[in-house]
């Protein structure tokens, strides 16, 4: 049976290129019927981030996606939490130790500090200079008992360690390139090199998909294996997210890509894991929109592409927009409202109607409260003479803007009925407006627009009128007027 795994860390926020390598590892497991297994690595005692782990696991669930054994649920091979399987770290250690193919380091901070800097003054990559690796078992093991230290892997001198990735094709990397890398840590903690090969073996993992940064671990990873004397799992590195400005790699530095943040933002976790599915990976029948379920189904780990992909938010843009257009209105007045729970408190009927009128231009959920606050507040957060320059179009005299609000707002005012029939009908006489004014058609209406939302962009003006009442648009209309009056005269 196939088992792959994600395993986070609680050093922070989830970041967004972990839920593609999550939803990686999910869809290869559940295409063959097999099991995903979330465990939680927080050996790093140092960057632990008190309540990360409940965050995290909230945050994957949100994407729609669940795990078959973890930390909450358990499972055969738990506990699946790290730091409550520090008695099976040492346990390993201690064999390796015995075996010779580890051994105890007692070397001080000062030591290693003076190593590294002596390495890169001579300009070669910093490692350890095995200072303790000649001690004979007896005096380490006497030394142990009172002296703190560590545990080294034993890497052999000048041999090619190479494996087969499922993506990337064999990649071979000689082991002078590696340092005798610490497994156990003078807080009795593992490294993430010991405790990943163990938990992956004793879990069963046999599939293990991950970031291309991790490339170059993997060869202490093959000697950990050979050490232990077990199968080493298949292994594909996948690539990681360029950053479309920079074009390096996605990181904190250069702005919010923590996972949760783009929900926070009103992106929709399906649009999303649609989007993500596409970067690193291309389906075979060129189609871009599928649902969790088909992209499972046509998941194959030989079309993961090599090249790192850029996350394109302009992209993801048009991939949530679509997705809410595909809702029904009323399912995305209930996703507004599940999202925006302050928009419980506007009138239901009136909500619902804007919302569906909104939804062709909304790119995120989060949008809809900046692209709607005119509906809901008479006072527009902008500076009078700001709005004076949008209500008078270029070319034409504030005056007469004047006249032509004064007659719309009377033309409005002796509306019979308030519907969008009527207000179609009084469209189309503004229309024929124009010719008589000798304006541009665009000239007629902004200034309209303008004095009913308090901005020059907005849904469409006479759906956004009829939603308003008669009342609010006759008002605000006459209000421009005064505004305008105020700074000519």
């Amino acid at each position: 049976m196939i088992r792959t795994r994600m395993a986070p860390s609680p050093t922070g926020e989830y970041h967004i290129g972990h839920i593609r390598t999550l939803l990686f590892n999910y869809a290869y497991a559940k295409k063959f019927e097999g099991k995903f297994i979330i465990r939680i690595e927080d050996t790093d005692r140092k960057r632990y981030v008190e309540g990360a782990v409940p965050r995290i696991l909230d945050t994957i669930k949100s994407f729609g996606l669940e795990w078959d054994e973890g930390p909450d649920i358990g499972g055969p091979y738990g506990p699946y939490t790290q730091s409550q399987r520090l008695e099976i770290y040492k346990k390993y250690a201690l064999e390796l130790v015995e075996k010779g193919c580890a051994y105890y380091c007692f070397c001080s901070r000062e030591h290693l500090d003076k190593v590294r800097k002596e390495s890169l003054a001579k300009r070669e990559i910093p490692k350890y200079n095995r200072y303790c690796r000649e001690l004979s078992l007896d005096e380490a093991k006497k030394r142990a008992e009172n002296e703190p230290f560590v545990i080294r892997l034993k890497v052999p001198d000048n041999e090619v360690l190479e494996y087969e990735d499922l993506v990337l094709g064999k990649i071979a990397i000689n082991s002078d390139n590696l340092d005798d890398q610490v497994l156990i840590k003078t807080d009795g903690f593992p490294t993430y090199h010991l405790a990943v090969v163990v938990d992956d073996h004793l879990m069963r993992i046999t599939d293990i998909i991950r970031g291309s940064e991790w490339i170059s671990s993997t060869p202490k990873h093959i000697l950990l294996y050979r050490y232990f004397g077990w199968q080493m799992p298949k292994t594909a590195h996948i690539p990681v997210f360029l950053d479309p400005l920079s074009k390096g790699k996605m990181s904190k530095r250069k702005g919010s890509v923590s996972a949760q943040s783009f929900l926070d933002r009103g992106y929709l976790p399906e649009a999303m894991l649609n989007f993500l599915a596409l970067l690193g990976w291309s389906p075979t029948d060129g189609k871009e929109l599928f649902s969790l379920e088909n992209f499972v189904k046509n998941f194959d780990i030989k079309s993961v592409n090599k090249a790192n992909p850029i996350f394109d938010i302009n992209k993801l843009n048009y991939f949530n927009g679509y997705y809410i257009r595909a809702l029904s209105d009323k399912e995305l007045l209930a996703k507004m409202l599940n999202f925006n729970p302050e928009l419980k408190k506007a009138d239901r009927e009136k909500l619902a109607k804007i919302v569906a009128l909104e939804k062709e231009r909304l790119k995120t959920l989060g949008e809809f409260e900046s692209l709607t606050k005119f509906f809901f507040n008479d006072r527009f957060n902008i500076s009078d003479r700001d709005f004076v320059e949008l209500l008078v179009p270029k070319g034409i005299g504030p005056k007469d803007i004047i006249s032509h609000l004064r007659n719309t707002s009377n033309l409005l005012e002796n509306a019979e009925l308030w519907n969008l029939s009527t207000l179609k009908k009084l469209e189309a006489k503004l229309k024929d407006k124009a010719g008589e004014l000798g304006w541009e058609v665009i000239n007629v209406f902004s200034p309209i627009r303008v004095a009913v939302t308090g901005s020059a962009i907005s849904p469409p003006l006479f759906e956004s009128m009829e939603i308003l009442g008669k009342e609010k648009t006759v008002g605000r209309i006459r209000n421009g007027i005064k505004i305008l009056e105020k700074h000519i005269f």
